[in-house]
This record gives structure tokens, sequence and C-alpha cells, in this order.
């Protein structure tokens, strides 16, 4: 045994001995070695791979259906708490990670060495510029203010230590690195499927400018503001690059089957040839890539309701807002409040009579939808009453077990392009009725909803801005109601300053006191299983109130500080130039 101790002794003393310079001098092992990496297009593309899981797209128990329960369009069983003014102060985390930007200026650093295809080679590396354009979008939302770092740092980079870069220039850097992959990526009939194309480009780049233009005008001369800049140039880009996107005539909007036009988008298998859908993800059961949303949406939604104020939202067939439209039918049920209604109200919304299984084998009986699970417990309980269908696919396939769900994951569509171009022109003042034609009314024609009239606008006294002009209102209500559940909701609160729709308020639900749903809850022997005031809350009109108990004052969102996170302690000792944001 003393012999095989001294032989390890000496084993490793000679290899320290002739190997340490060796091994130090080595690149870190989670690290690929950049002299036999980033050699050929094929290399290039492997490495920017890995920067896909980062968009956005169903997996496993998340949706993206979901992601609007940080604003006012969800009401989750547990409050959100940016919205309710509850967060703290990190310790560390908290958004604050850099890994990724690594990763991007790393490949960006080496990626010279490549040779072959020249526009391949530009085409990988516009790939990769768009992440880090991407990246940094999702810091300046979150933290405004952040380092602008171009090159991979060591533990002691002095960038480590440096000070936040004004947003502006954040995202001037930005808009450079999307003008890069615009000038260098494949157009979509190009690139290779379910990769970044030169229109997917063009995307980012009209949502960064229309986002970072409205941020400025309607912070500007408060401490999330610029100073001196209110938004202008960036409303013009933003008009500008969607106007480029929409003269490329690559892309146009979907219409599907007579009364499924808008709901049929959101729930296919496979997007090849969808002339909307820009960028996809696709799920196959044999790979083991699949999810579980058409399960939970449907079936209680997941502790999940659409708002009141949502549902509100939506015009009736006239084209007039329901407080004034005489086509609107009441509150006193679903069916009738979805009367002459915007079709893509009837399209994005669980009713009674619809299919939740369907196409059962083997003669088994289909199940269709009865009453909102208002009654349910734990993931099988719906918050509001208002149960999510855009998205769902009733088919009994996608229903029977967990993990097998396939229907696709949309992640960039043509109807966005639309919509900011909409908005962009509207806040620049130049939105003209041909305008409206090509974009808000192309939309409507989807689903043969009465025209946008920019002259003839009727007065809503529920407008959610009424301080702006009525034509502001109703793109913003346009784009509310096209992008409904799709994750877009909270980046319009915060770049529109829109906290008086938040702070102080409580989220409504369905009509329950003085409808068709009283009192039709009960078990198998009868006996209610609704107890207001104990499973249920109600506000004195009637309608449900998820949070009566919870947050008896309303959502505290404090607009002095909840539009930035905190940068977490740890990060502000560490590096002494780093300054935290407002009212943390």
């Amino acid at each position: 045994m003393r012999r095989y101790i001294f032989l390890l002794i000496i084993s490793l003393f000679l290899f320290t001995q002739s190997c340490d310079k060796d091994f130090l001098e080595r690149y870190p092992l989670d690290e690929l070695v950049p002299q036999d990496f980033f050699n050929s297009p094929e290399e290039l593309k492997l490495y920017a791979n890995r920067f896909y899981t980062l968009l956005p797209a169903h997996s496993g128990y998340f949706y993206t259906f979901w992601i609007d329960r940080n604003s006012d369009n969800l009401v989750h069983g547990s409050y959100d708490t940016r919205l309710a003014g509850t967060r703290t102060v990190p310790s560390s985390g908290g958004g604050w990670d850099w890994g990724n930007i690594r990763q991007a200026n790393y490949f960006l650093q080496y990626c010279g060495n490549a040779e072959g295809v020249e526009a391949d080679i530009n085409h990988y590396i516009g790939e990769v510029r768009f992440f880090r354009a991407y990246l940094y979008f999702e810091k300046i939302k979150t933290f405004g203010d952040v380092p602008w770092i171009s090159k991979p740092m060591n533990t002691n980079s002095e960038e480590l230590f440096a000070p936040r870069t004004s947003r502006i220039d954040v995202t001037d850097s930005i808009i450079a690195d999307l003008d890069y992959a615009i000038s260098n990526l494949k157009t979509a009939s190009q690139a290779e499927p379910f990769r970044i194309n030169k229109e997917a480009a063009l995307l980012l780049k009209a949502r960064i400018c229309l986002y970072e233009g409205t941020w400025q005008k309607y912070h500007y001369g408060t401490p999330f503001g610029v100073q001196g800049s209110d938004g202008t140039r960036f409303l013009e880009l933003a008009a500008g690059t969607s106007r480029q996107l929409m003269e490329m005539n690559t892309f146009s909007i979907y219409r599907g089957p007579e009364g499924q036009e808008y709901w049929s988008l959101f729930n296919q298998y496979d997007y090849t040839g969808n002339p909307e859908v820009m960028l996809w993800k696709k799920f196959d059961a044999a790979l083991g890539i699949t999810h579980n949303m058409s399960r939970y949406i449907p079936h209680g939604t997941g502790r999940i309701g659409m708002s009141k104020s949502l549902i509100d939202s939506y015009l009736c067939e006239d084209g007039d807002p329901v407080s004034v439209s005489p086509l609107f039918q009441g509150y006193d049920s679903l069916w009738l409040e979805v009367t002459n209604r915007d079709p893509r109200l009837l399209q994005s919304l669980l009713l009674p009579g619809y299919y939740m299984v369907a196409n059962s084998p083997g003669g088994a009986n289909d199940r269709q939808y009865e009453l909102p699970t208002l009654d349910g417990i734990a993931d099988f309980r719906n918050t509001t009453g208002y149960a999510i269908y855009k998205g769902s696919n009733p088919d009994w396939s996608q229903q029977t077990a967990d993990n097998i769900g396939t229907t696709a994951s949309i992640i960039f569509r043509y109807a966005e392009a639309l919509l900011i171009h909409a908005e962009a022109k509207a806040e620049l003042g130049t939105l003209t009725q041909e305008d409206a034609d090509r974009t808000v009314n192309v939309l409507r024609d989807r689903v043969g909803m009465a025209h946008l009239n920019i002259n003839n606008i009727s007065h809503d006294p529920n407008w959610e801005f009424p301080s702006l002009s009525p034509l502001i209102n109703e793109i913003r209500r346009e784009r509310r109601v096209e992008l409904a559940c799709e994750g877009f909701r909270w980046d319009d609160l915060a770049r529109w300053r829109a906290h008086h729709l938040i702070t102080g308020q409580r989220p409504r639900g369905v009509k329950y006191i003085g409808s068709n749903l009283e009192g039709a809850y009960r078990d198998y022997d009868g006996n209610p299983t609704i107890f207001i005031g104990q499973n249920l809350f109600v506000d004195e009109n009637g309608f449900v109130d998820p949070y009566r108990n919870v947050l008896p004052n309303g959502y505290g969102f404090n607009p002095g500080r909840d539009y930035l996170s905190p940068i977490p302690s740890d990060e502000i000792t560490l590096n002494s130039n780093l300054v935290q944001n407002p009212g943390w």
C-alpha cells in the first residue's frame, strides 16, 4: 500500500513540475479554444445554435400564452410582485447576468478566423449580432442604463468596474448590431428553416425602436427618461423599419377557416408555408420535444384567467366600444357578453359549448366546456371565469397525458409589424387613413371586423388614456386585442408609463352575482361548491374579485421605482461605479 502511495506522490510531483506552466495557460474548460474552432461556416452555425433557446417558446409547463400574467391582461393565482410593489433588492441574481452576452462577444472576437463562403460566414455573424441585440434589449428593459461591453472579459478586465452606459447609447449600439444583421442575414426564402432571417431582424429592430421611442417620450422629465431626448428619432426609425419590412412583401396576414380565422393561427403543428409566421419552434413527441399547453389552457388554465379589463377592450361589431354601442348585451352570461363583439374575442375566450377534447378515438365521448372552474383547486382553478381559448388545441392527441403536446410555438409574426407601423406613425402625428388601411384594417379584415376610420372615432368614456388623442387610444386598443396573451402587454404598459392602470387597482373577472353562473356550481350530490367570501370573492357589483382579500388596497406599484428592477446589492458592493436605480 505504501508503495502505491509513494508512486502516486512521485507522479503528481513530476506532472506538476513539467506541466504547470502549460496548464495555467490553458483556456477555461467550459470555453472553446479559438484555434480549434471558428474555422468554418458550419462551426459558426454550431456555436450560434446555443442562443436559440433564449427565444420565447412553449416548453414543458411554460407557455408563451401565460407571459401576460405579469400585466393587466391575465390574473394569476399568486399576484405579480412587481405589480404589487413588493419586490426587494436581491443580494445577487435578479437578471444581472452577463454570461450569454459574454458568449456572444467571445464568438464575435474569434469568428474572423473562419474560412469559406463569405455570405454564409456573414450570415452566422449576423445571427449572433441579432442575439446580442436581443439580450441587451432585455437588459435595458429591466435595468435601464447598463454597461455596454462588446468583448469577452476576464476576471481582471477593467470593464468589470465600469459605470453604466446611458440607455440611449446602448440602444444605438443595439441598432448597429441589428443593422449589420439586416445587411448580412439571408432572407426568409433563402435561410434555413427555423433560423433567424433578415425579416426577423427587421421586426426586432422595429420593436426595439418603438419601445425606446415611446419610453423616452412618455418618461421624459422623470428619473427614467433620457435627458434631451423625446424619442422622436427612434419613432421615425420604427416607422421606417416596419415600412421596409412591409414593402418586402415576404409575409402577409393568415386567414383560417370561417369562424376560426384568428383562432386557428395559434394551434397548428407546422407553420411551414404560413404567410404570417416569420419564425417558429417545432415540437416532436418522438424526439421528446413536447409541452403541456393544450392540457392546461382549457382545463382550468393553470390558476390563470383573462381579466375583465382585457375582455372589455374588445369592440362591438359596429366598431364602437361596449360603453356606447347599442349592440352590447351586458354581462349576465358569457354568451351575452360576447354577442355582437369583435370575432377575435369569440376566438380567444373559452365559451360554454366549445370543445375541450375532440376527435376522441373508439367512439368515446368528446368533452365540451360547461362552466369556468371558479370552484377548482390548484392548477385546475380559473381565477376570473374568463378562460383562455387562444392557443388551445382540443384534439384528443394533445390531451391524454403529460408531455405529449406538439402544437408549434410562434416566435415572430408579421401582424406585429403592422401594429408597430400604425403606432409609430400615430405617435409622430403622421398616420393617414391609407396607413390605417394598410395596417389596422388589414388585421380587422381577417375576421370581418368594422374598419377604423381615423376621422370618425366614437368617444369612449372608458378610454384607458383619456389625456391622449382618440387615434392613439384606438391604436393601443388594437394592439392589446390582436396581441392578447402573447407576452407584449407589460412592455407596453412600461413604455407608455401607464401606471394609472395598475397602481391602486385590483383586477376583476366575470360577473357572478346576478348572472347565470350564480347557483350553477354543484357537486354530484347537488350541494353548492361556491361560497362567497370563502372560496370566491366578488366586488360590490357582483364581479369576481380574486385579490379582494390579499390586496385590499389594490396593486402597490410605485411609479417612482418599479418601472425598473434593482441592481443586486452584491454587484454594487463589488463595483463602486454602479449607481442603484431610482427608488431602490
